[in-house]
């Protein structure tokens, strides 16, 4: 296993799939920060307080995360970044299908609905940055 991880290839391609889809990701969520804002109170996690400055600094981050990785700058620390939103968002996801919520996840813009696929994906994702941040990845990168 430990060699298909490190395979500077397979780090490539898990890379640029990463980085595509937190610049999507957070695109679609600056484009409708309202959308986005209501994603997150569907929740019932934070405070009313709290739930429009995530609406705006969370797209944020995933979007220049995503470029950072894409070009392969500080590939580990972004890896790491993305790493943790990624837990966070399958402890959620968790918490809310425990509850019982019917909501949709929010993940790109308006999301799908919450469920086992969702933890799923974000798991298989959660694995592909802990490969990066293990092993990093220079190839194409302007941060070598």
């Amino acid at each position: 296993m430990k060699k298909i991880f490190s395979n500077e290839y397979f780090l490539l391609v898990a890379r640029f799939v990463i980085a595509i889809v937190f610049i999507y990701a957070g695109a679609e969520k600056i484009s409708d920060p309202n959308s986005f804002s209501q994603s997150i109170y569907n929740y019932r996690i934070l405070p009313a307080e709290l739930i429009n400055i995530f609406a705006i600094i969370l797209p944020w981050i995933e979007l220049i995360a995503g470029i950072l990785l894409l070009f392969g700058i500080s590939v580990r620390e972004n890896s790491a970044l993305i790493g943790s939103l990624l837990l966070i968002f399958i402890i959620l996801i968790g918490i809310s299908m425990i509850r019982g919520l019917d909501i949709n996840c929010g993940c790109f813009g308006k999301g799908t609905p919450l469920g086992w696929r969702k933890i799923g994906e974000n798991t298989f994702m959660l694995i592909i940055t802990l490969a990066l941040m293990a092993f990093g990845s220079k190839k194409f990168s302007l941060n070598e």
